[in-house]
């Protein structure tokens, strides 16, 4: 649907919710608040400039490679979306500017991981729904593992999750990616935090440091602040919570009727 806001301004939908948003003249227009913090893990993955190799399990509309291609000239990009028939329409309707450096190739987002060749990119991005759902197979700790595999040394997993109080899923994400990885953060808005809504949720994992200061400056100034839990705050936030095997594997919870934006391909 077209953004009567802005000239080439492009809302796609599906199942009658939002799910992406791309503006054919200024790809670092973001238009949702989970994509501009995930954007903020991107930015401050390397230097401004500096191109990256990235990988994107979930495709949508390209808003994220559109936005790293604008940002970061020469980055090599790999986009795997599951579904054929949004591949051609995006393809068809939202075309991807010459020399981008984006591929995308329509496959199952964890069979494509595990094929990948090891420690060769910068950073994975997830943003897979089937529906308004994160699916099962990209839940457990062999899915954090593969991914680790996939990473170079220092690189990072970014990932769009969703739930609500008291953040079931969201807790044993955290758990599972933490028996993988050295460092992690958690990007939410806080009224989320505190059990107000369900809501969108960006876990950050790494096998290095990561520039939480940073993030937490960027996010704070968005026009709709984040909070970026981390250290004890974050370990008090998932105590408790269990790594999910693939023997126990589940989707992410439904939300509630009448959320709207969850995401599922940037």
């Amino acid at each position: 649907m077209p953004d009567t806001d802005r000239r080439r301004g492009w809302l796609l939908t599906m199942d009658g919710s939002p799910q992406s948003y791309v503006d054919l003249d200024d790809p670092t227009h973001l238009e949702f608040e989970y994509v501009r913090r995930m954007a903020a893990v991107l930015d401050t993955a390397a230097p401004p400039g500096e191109p990256l190799d990235v990988l994107h399990l979930g495709g949508g509309a390209l808003t994220m490679p559109r936005y790293v291609a604008a940002t970061r000239p020469g980055s090599h990009q790999r986009v795997i979306e599951a579904d054929r028939a949004l591949i051609d329409l995006v393809a068809g309707e939202l075309p991807l500017p010459p020399g981008t450096g984006i591929e995308v190739r329509a496959a199952d987002a964890r069979a494509a991981l595990e094929t990948w060749a090891p420690g060769s990119v910068d950073v994975v991005v997830g943003d897979v729904f089937g529906g308004s759902r994160v699916p099962a197979h990209l839940t457990t700790v062999e899915y954090a593992r593969a991914v680790a595999r996939a990473l170079r040394p220092g690189g990072r997993y970014v990932a769009n999750l969703a739930d609500g109080a008291p953040f079931p899923f969201l807790r044993s994400q955290l758990a599972t990616f933490g028996t993988v990885f050295g460092q992690l953060c958690l990007i939410a808005e806080p009224g989320m935090l505190r059990g107000r809504r369900f809501g969108n949720a960006v876990l950050v994992a790494s096998d290095a440091e990561l520039p939480v200061a940073a993030l937490a400056r960027r996010t704070a100034a968005d026009a709709f602040p984040a909070r970026v839990e981390y250290g004890p705050e974050l370990d008090r936030f998932i105590a408790g919570a269990e790594p999910v095997p693939d023997a126990a594997a589940a989707p992410s919870p439904p939300p509630p009727d009448g959320t709207f934006g969850i995401g599922g391909g940037s």
